[in-house]
């Protein structure tokens, strides 16, 4: 089993260049382990507003296209032909509006309201009459 190489034999150049290397991959470990933590802390408040619309589109495109291809299964097997994809793809479109209204309400939840907004009559103000 071979032995370990110490820097006691290394002429101080080598020892400098090591500690160099060393503090370097230390420094680079830790700005990863950083920018790890940031990526996995990220909640859906942080959302840019192009990620939200992606979002948004993408429930609902996927709801409709789903109808419709259950729809086209269901007149496949019975022979149907067009009330199946029909019907269900207008029960995807309404399966995407609500997927649309969910996802905007759990966002509007997580982000708070910009500063200086104004959200109506508050308690308070109804008790004063």
């Amino acid at each position: 089993m071979p032995k370990p190489q110490d820097t006691d034999g290394q002429p101080d150049s080598a020892k400098g260049v090591t500690r160099d290397l060393a503090s370097r991959i230390a420094s680079a470990q830790r700005e990863r382990n950083v920018e790890a933590n940031r990526a996995s802390n990220m909640s859906p408040s942080d959302m840019s507003g192009m990620a939200r619309g992606m979002r948004i589109g993408t429930e609902f495109i996927a709801a409709i296209l789903v109808g419709a291809g259950l729809g086209y299964l269901v007149d496949l097997g019975l022979g149907t032909r067009p009330w199946g994809l029909l019907i269900l793809l207008l029960v995807g479109f309404a399966a995407g509006i609500l997927n649309v209204i969910r996802v905007v309400t759990q966002m509007n939840k997580a982000a708070p309201p910009p500063p200086g907004s104004d959200l109506g009559s508050s308690t308070d103000d109804e008790d004063d009459n």
